[in-house]
């Protein structure tokens, strides 16, 4: 039985050939270009191509316009390479450094900073908060253990950025490397359209906006680390929509559409992700409807690509 398993998960490196190569005529400055980019690339480069297009046009400085633009071209370009002269271990190196991509797209999108916070809406906001907080006894049956689920939310929030590698490490575990763009499609659909909103409606964590108000009654050292990172790397663009819940319910509708015959997995993917929103309210991290607007683009990037699917 071991060779067997083995077998099953050798073949999870192989089972998606790489991209082809078109070769251009031999009298141009370009000899190839990749014949197709997956599904799942041709969002992160469309992101990257928006960012760069939405900078140039506010007049940014030039040193962050250039920056910006050079993206797009370096994921072609090392795209371009990588189909080329592909090798197998080169297919999972790109599978796997996609991921990184989202780091980049989130920091690219404090370069948008800067503009005033929608005031009202806050207000709005908050006074939903508190009726989810103290009318309908959220705090309360979070903090009714004492100390142990706080934390365990506030664990979970800072190990938000691990969950789409843990997805793609569920997916070559299962053979099923054939279905990392499905995953891909979904994950960076939702979590880059939640990017492209951040600067169209700025806004200030409620930590911030409301200070020492409705804060948790217990800390940890989780929160602790999680204040920090929010203290020195966070952007100050917005926080509506949430990034992270974007993040956690785009893997999860990913993973759904990756392996739709695990339920155990599902299932704990999104109960991750319920965890990681429900931590983004009571940790005064997000408003709530920050997160409830990240979950139905999330939805609506699940839908998109499932109909993109049966269109194939």
């Amino acid at each position: 039985m071991p060779a067997a398993i083995d077998e099953t998960h050798a073949i999870a490196w192989e089972i998606e050939p790489a991209p082809a190569s078109v070769a251009l005529p031999r009298g141009g400055e370009l000899v190839w270009l990749p014949s197709q980019l997956r599904r799942g690339e041709k969002v992160v480069a469309a992101f990257f191509v928006y960012t760069a297009v939405m900078l140039s046009l506010r007049g940014e400085a030039p040193w962050r316009q250039i920056v910006a633009w050079c993206v797009p071209v370096g994921i072609w370009a090392t795209l371009a390479l990588e189909s080329r002269y592909s090798r197998a271990w080169s297919r999972v190196v790109r599978d796997w450094a996609l991921l990184g991509l989202i780091l980049v797209a989130y920091r690219e999108v404090d370069w948008f900073a800067g503009r005033a916070a929608l005031a009202g809406w806050q207000r709005t906001w908050i006074g939903w908060d508190r009726f989810i907080l103290h009318g309908l006894g959220l705090q309360g049956a979070v903090e009714r253990l004492g100390g142990v689920i706080p934390g365990t939310l506030e664990f979970v929030y800072l190990s938000l950025y691990g969950i789409p590698a843990l997805a793609m490490g569920a997916l070559y575990w299962n053979g099923r490397r054939d279905r990392i763009d499905r995953y891909l499609t979904t994950l960076f659909l939702g979590t880059f359209a939640a990017y492209a909103l951040l600067p169209h409606f700025p806004s200030i964590a409620p930590r911030i906006a409301f200070p020492n108000q409705d804060l948790p009654h217990y800390s940890s050292l989780w929160r602790v680390v999680n204040l920090w990172l929010l203290d020195h790397c966070d952007i100050a663009t917005s926080v509506f929509p949430s990034g992270h819940v974007a993040v956690a319910f785009s893997s999860a509708f990913g993973l759904l559409r990756a392996l739709p015959g695990h339920r155990a997995f599902r299932a704990a993917m999104f109960g991750v992700a319920a965890t990681v929103y429900t931590a983004t309210i009571y940790g005064r991290y997000h408003y709530a409807a920050d997160g409830l607007a990240s979950i139905l683009i999330a939805v609506m990037a699940w839908l998109v690509s499932e109909a993109a699917d049966r269109d194939a």
